[in-house]
């Protein structure tokens, strides 16, 4: 009953769309150093098509490792950005959440985004300013493990949750996602189809 009434709520909420720059996007896909596959192309055509009406998204992405779903995402979460809005990249493990770490800041180096990560290992102190930084806003896109779906976890702006091996969570910890706010954007990754 309470997912029936969860989507029910979801089907008509709306956003505001997401403009975003699309200077920096252009920047960051001619930063890209492979060549797009018609797929890629194909799926960044419609995540953006999502995100230029205002029925939040909600989209599995599938496709073999290596193929780029992380990269789609990663635009994905720069559109929102630029539109103003808070990112939760969430990894099914701490080593995974820290591979994302290290692809997004690189992918971001040059951009005007604040990331940070969250997990059960993060030190206490870090930990409180991540959270703070989560709460105020200072913290663009989060990248973490079931830790981001803690209660003392509150976004202030949260737009986009980026879910990686999807399947590897319960619908539970996934719907607790969609209950931070009504009108997330919701971009699930899997490798398994």
């Amino acid at each position: 009953r309470q997912l029936l009434e969860l989507y029910a709520k979801r089907s008509v909420t709306a956003r505001p769309a997401y403009i975003g720059d699309p200077l920096l996007e252009q920047v960051l896909r001619d930063q890209f150093p492979f060549e797009e596959t018609p797929d890629q192309l194909r799926c960044e055509k419609e995540i953006l098509r999502d995100f230029s009406g205002t029925k939040p998204m909600d989209r599995v992405i599938c496709g073999d490792v290596g193929f780029g779903k992380t990269e789609l995402a990663i635009r994905a979460a720069l559109r929102v950005i630029m539109s103003g809005r808070q990112v939760a990249f969430l990894s099914p493990t701490t080593i995974l959440a820290a591979q994302h770490l290290k692809t997004i800041e690189q992918r971001f180096k040059d951009f005007p985004v604040r990331l940070s990560m969250l997990s059960r290992i993060t030190p206490p102190k870090q930990m409180k300013e991540i959270l703070t930084g989560i709460t105020n806003g200072s913290i663009d896109c989060v990248i973490g493990t079931h830790r981001l779906l803690s209660k003392d976890v509150e976004f202030k702006h949260l737009g986009l949750a980026i879910i990686d091996e999807e399947q590897r969570f319960g619908v539970k910890q996934k719907e607790r996602l969609k209950e931070m706010r009504g009108d997330v954007d919701i971009l699930s990754l899997s490798a398994t189809p």
